[in-house]
């Protein structure tokens, strides 16, 4: 995160150092399931460590973009009062 310019208040998203940080682990995972592979020989630790590493990977190329939404998922009905409990 970095601040936000002068006259805003509150922090910004950093995009690229944050996807750059994210896709390190993917990516170190799946040296670790190499080498684990290269000294152990055993297949199943490695699918286990590789498909890990991919689907770390997929979770980050799609979720990382969405860090920035601050929006809502749905609309907003303009009527609704909070009541509260």
């Amino acid at each position: 995160m970095v601040r936000a310019p002068a006259g805003r208040v509150g922090l910004r998203y950093d995009r690229h150092m944050s996807v750059r940080k994210y896709m390190i682990l993917p990516v170190l995972i799946a040296a670790i399931g190499v080498a684990y592979y290269l000294l152990s020989q055993e297949w199943i630790g490695t699918v286990l460590l590789v498909v890990f590493a991919a689907a770390m990977a997929v979770m980050g190329w799609i979720l990382i973009p969405t860090l920035n939404d601050a929006g809502p998922t749905a609309p907003i009905d303009p009527d609704f009062e909070y009541r509260g409990r």
